[in-house]
């Protein structure tokens, strides 16, 4: 039965749809046929050759000089992240390998014809001395060992027999065993191209083995450039900005770039005129970038009502809770970075307005504000995915950064401390309560019934300590109660440079190394400011210990040379001054009137 119906099914087969529409013909495959034929964009747009990879520059260069001057490796590993473009990258160069030329005389080259029957054969998956396998369904021993027992036999038409290997770091630890040997010394017609995303998974003895290419994560202008190219070659009307939020959310990969832009163009194609920005984000699931920024002001200001209506609208309108809070963990760093490098804000593929917003609101906030925000975000994020629900966890966090803005920096809390008021976003203590009076006296509350008027901060800040040499930190280090720290600075600092607010020495041999953080620490807590201290390369100066050893010799030097001295020291061979001590004005002996003290004129003192 078979036998008899095989001519007529395979006369229907290769007839394909004439046979079936001669059968029914009242069945219409037009629209079936124009499916049929139809390719999604990241199929269709696939690079061809090395000049049309988006965004891998380094590794083109690099392939380029191998091929030019004929030094080609025996095994390629790419990796990177997905969509990038690792197995459009292997299949090129097998084709870059194999290329004959238009007229069948060509060889190696970079830039593969497209039109020989190597190049032709290998861009449709049908060479059969281009083997690619997918590891990470065939990861055994098993596998391995079939590849390497047609690696011994010589390509049928290619010039090298090209073995491709994607996910390679699926393959099981006796599989990649198993390879080793061949791969350190394969035959000089095999060539072999692995492609992973998990590089770190590849066993070492492998990586040694081979020729490491790292695909970047594309950027964002690239992709907006290329997306711009491939929509209009599509004759379809999309606006730059719709453009540039399609780059972003493909995070660096092409292939998921394209996928958003074929369903962005299959979305508009009802629609009359320009796809916007606003549509795409419907698709995608998208707060608004400009309500990104509202919630951040309305968090900032303490206004935990207004945040949590913005995001119950965003969240109403379709938007997803986690995607509102990696917009918010976005801004804040790119805030940081204006407020580090203020560029930033007119960086390309910024709009104006955002730029315009981004700037004031940096300039609004203080480092720690912001610095604070990230780290609450980011553990945030954490707690919102393994949240029962996402939208309440978002809405927690929201609040706990609401009211924690209300709290003051550490820097503000010493200075109110120091100041003796209470700090920003706490009650004042209530005044003490009226006591009993004391015998013969006023009541004790009567005493304390006029408010003490603390100091500005001004003036607390002015009567700390500013010590503008190494002595004055060493003299305050005494006044405060710190002997060990003294100490340490006299015996063991070489002062390199001082400067108010930064010290730079070296130490002597043997000293401890924590005496930078000690000092750095006494200083921050008694002048109630940052101070850099950081050791040196640079001998330095003496020690103080040093210096004032010197400054004695010295004196005693000049002393020894006095007559009275020297009468001495000649009179008693070997004696020594041992301490020189200095008198002031109130303890040097005064002479009486009448002689000096202690005798009657003319004669010495007892």
């Amino acid at each position: 039965m078979t036998d008899d119906a095989s001519p007529d099914t395979r006369e229907e087969t290769e007839g394909g749809t004439d046979g079936l529409t001669a059968a029914l013909p009242g069945l219409d495959l037009g629209d079936e046929e124009a499916a049929g034929r139809y390719q999604v964009l990241a199929r269709k747009y696939r690079p061809s050759g090395f000049s049309d990879l988006v965004g891998q520059e380094a590794m083109v260069r690099t392939l380029t000089n191998a091929f030019a001057s004929g030094r080609l490796a025996h095994a390629f590993v790419l990796t990177g992240v997905r969509g990038v473009g690792k197995t459009t990258t292997a299949r090129i160069i097998a084709r870059a390998l194999n290329c004959v030329g238009p007229d069948g005389t060509g060889g190696p080259t970079i830039e593969p014809c497209g039109v020989c029957e190597n190049c032709r054969a290998i861009a449709e998956d049908r060479h059969v001395d281009v083997l690619e396998m997918d590891a990470a369904s065939r990861t055994g021993v098993d596998d391995i060992r079939e590849l390497i027992e047609g690696v011994r036999y010589r390509p049928v038409s290619a010039r090298y027999k090209v073995y491709i290997i994607d996910e390679v770091h699926m393959l099981s630890r006796n599989a990649f065993n198993a390879l080793l040997k061949t791969l350190e010394e394969p035959p000089e017609h095999v060539k072999f191209i692995f492609a992973t995303t998990e590089i770190r998974k590849v066993p070492i003895t492998v990586l040694s083995r081979c020729q490491r290419f790292d695909l970047r994560r594309i950027g964002a202008e690239n992709l907006s450039a290329d997306f711009a190219r491939i929509a209009a070659t599509e004759g379809a009307a999309i606006s730059d900005r719709a453009i540039r939020l399609i780059a972003r959310a493909a995070d660096g990969s092409h292939r998921d770039g394209l996928s958003i832009l074929d369903q962005v163009i299959t979305t508009g194609a009802a629609c009359d005129g320009e796809i916007s920005e606003d549509q795409v984000r419907d698709m995608l699931g998208l707060a608004d970038r400009t309500r990104g920024f509202d919630l951040l002001e309305a968090v900032f200001a303490g206004d935990a009502v207004r945040a949590l209506d913005i995001l119950e609208d965003d969240y109403r309108n379709g938007a997803d809770p986690m995607q509102v809070l990696q917009d918010l963990l976005e801004i804040t760093h790119w805030l940081t970075r204006i407020k580090l490098v203020p560029a930033a804000a007119e960086a390309a593929g910024v709009p104006e307005a955002e730029s315009e917003r981004g700037s004031d609101l940096a300039g609004r906030l203080g480092m720690g504000a912001l610095a604070r925000a990230w780290q609450m975000l980011l553990k945030g994020v954490k707690e919102a995915q393994g949240a029962p629900s996402v939208v309440q966890a978002v809405e927690m966090i929201l609040i706990r950064l609401a009211y924690v803005s209300e709290l003051p920096t550490p820097e503000e809390a010493l200075k109110t401390l120091d100041g003796g008021g209470s700090p920003r976003g706490s009650s004042a203590p209530p005044a003490p309560a009226a006591s009993a009076p004391r015998p013969g006296g006023a009541p004790v509350g009567a005493v304390a019934a006029e408010p003490v008027a603390a100091p500005p901060p001004e003036a607390v800040s002015d009567a700390r300590p500013h010590p503008t040499s190494l002595a004055e930190v060493i003299a305050l280090a005494e006044t405060r109660g710190e002997p060990v720290l003294k100490v340490q600075l006299i015996n063991n600092v070489r002062l390199v440079h001082f400067e108010p607010g930064r010290i730079e020495f070296s130490l002597e041999d043997g000293a401890p190394q924590e005496i930078v953080g000690n000092l750095a620490r006494f200083l921050r807590a008694e002048t109630g400011e940052r101070w850099m201290v950081s050791l040196s390369n640079q001998s330095g100066e003496q020690t103080a210990a040093q210096k004032a050893d010197a400054e004695t010799a010295e004196e005693k030097a000049v002393i020894a040379e006095t007559p009275l001295v020297k009468s001495i020291l000649e009179t008693f061979p070997g004696a020594t001054i041992e301490t020189v001590r200095r008198l002031g004005p109130e303890t040097a002996e005064q002479p009486d009137d009448d002689g000096p003290a202690g005798g009657n004129e003319g004669e010495p003192p007892e």
